[in-house]
């Protein structure tokens, strides 16, 4: 029998609460053991969710006197580079949340030093967990809808005012003069851009050859909340998404495959799958899903591939860097968004229909006719990673 690999978990509130009970689960079937807290204030027993283990404000001790084997971190987005490295210098594998950070610059430093320390880094995408996504691979591979001629994606959630004040960071681009980033396509519906990418086949950074952004707010913050993106790949594919935190009604994001004779509708926080093509009914799979940590303990242990290396993102950071780059998003009107009464959210009438058709057209908010959407502001020709 295997001894469980000691886990430091830095950032155990907020999303953090979701990786206490992932840990939690994992210590159950033997696999890891919660060796230590990092948060600046210390857990209850409850909130740890069980017998509490070392806890420490300070990182780098915390994994010194625990003996970690893997950090998960789980902090404001502008933190992650420099804990991530504090961890790989003393031989700590990683779990690393998405956004893995708030620049390319910053994510190249990551990445190099983790390489450099030859630890194994795994990237918070667990969409990219799901076994959809070979399986969806394999439909193409095998033809079932022709050619991919495009891949849409569609994230039209809620979010209520108190969301954008959750943390000093929310809805921010910068503080303290620091990178944050953290708009609709970055943070909470990142996964819609990194599985729509992936799903490409143009994961890494070098798959990308052109973005264009357009970026607005209804909410008052200085990130993006309502917004889209159109990456072009080197394998020539327009890839679009569409995101917004306003919608009328919250709905599934879902990342969907054109293709010559058919597509793809990937629901991927549910792992199902729609196959629509000529001369079939239509077809739909269900399928299941590993969890990245526990594929990181497999990889440490057996030598399981990493599902979600920091190369398998390079794409993704390409969009953020777009996005870093881009003018501060605009303000929409008053007369484009409605408060809506009792559930204290705001909302841009129309914008369901919008997120939608942009995925299945692969046009930004400005050709399908939105009347407040700004003009894109990156030429297909243009990738900066500066």
């Amino acid at each position: 029998m295997t001894t469980p690999l000691p886990v430091v978990l830095a950032g155990a509130r907020g999303h953090g609460r979701w990786h206490v009970a992932n840990i939690r689960r994992l210590e159950r079937a033997g696999l890891v053991r919660l060796a230590g807290i990092c948060e600046l204030t210390p857990l209850t027993e409850e909130e740890a969710g069980g017998e509490l283990p070392e806890q420490s404000a300070d990182f780098g001790a915390l994994l010194d006197s625990t003996g970690a084997r893997i950090a998960v971190i789980c902090t404001p987005i502008p933190t992650h580079t420099d804990l991530a490295l504090t961890a790989a210098r003393r031989g700590v594998h990683l779990l690393l949340e998405k956004p893995p950070a708030p620049s390319y610059a910053e994510f190249r430093r990551m990445a190099d030093g983790v390489a450099e320390a030859g630890v194994a880094c795994q990237v918070g995408f667990q969409s990219l967990g799901s076994h959809a996504v070979p399986a969806i691979r394999d439909l193409v591979a095998e033809g079932a809808i022709g050619d991919v001629v495009g891949i849409g994606a569609a994230g039209a959630w809620v979010r209520d005012e108190a969301y954008f004040r959750r943390a000093p960071w929310s809805g921010r681009r910068r503080l303290n003069g620091a990178d944050v980033i953290d708009g609709a396509l970055t943070n909470p519906l990142a996964h819609a851009v990194a599985t729509a990418l992936a799903l490409g086949g143009s994961s890494r950074a070098e798959d990308v050859t052109g973005i264009e952004t357009e970026l607005s707010h209804a909410n008052d913050i200085e990130a993006d909340d309502t917004s889209c993106v159109r990456v072009t790949t080197a394998r020539g594919l327009r890839v679009t998404v569409a995101a917004t935190l306003c919608a009328e009604r919250a709905d599934e994001p879902y990342v969907l495959l054109h293709g010559s004779r058919g597509r793809v509708t990937f629901w991927y926080k549910q792992d199902r799958v729609l196959l629509q093509r000529g001369g079939h009914g239509p077809e739909e799979y269900q399928y299941g899903r590993t969890d990245l940590l526990e594929n990181l303990v497999a990889h440490l242990t057996t030598g399981a591939g990493l599902l979600v290396p920091p190369d398998g993102t390079g794409a993704f950071m390409r969009v953020v860097e777009a996005i870093r780059r881009a003018p501060d998003p605009d303000r929409l009107p008053d007369a484009a968004w409605r408060h809506v009464p009792g559930e204290n959210r705001r909302v841009v009438p129309g914008i369901d229909g919008l997120v939608a058709a942009a995925a299945d057209t692969l046009s930004l908010y400005s050709e399908l006719g939105a009347p407040w959407a700004p003009r894109t502001e990156h030429p297909l020709n243009e990738v900066s990673t500066r």
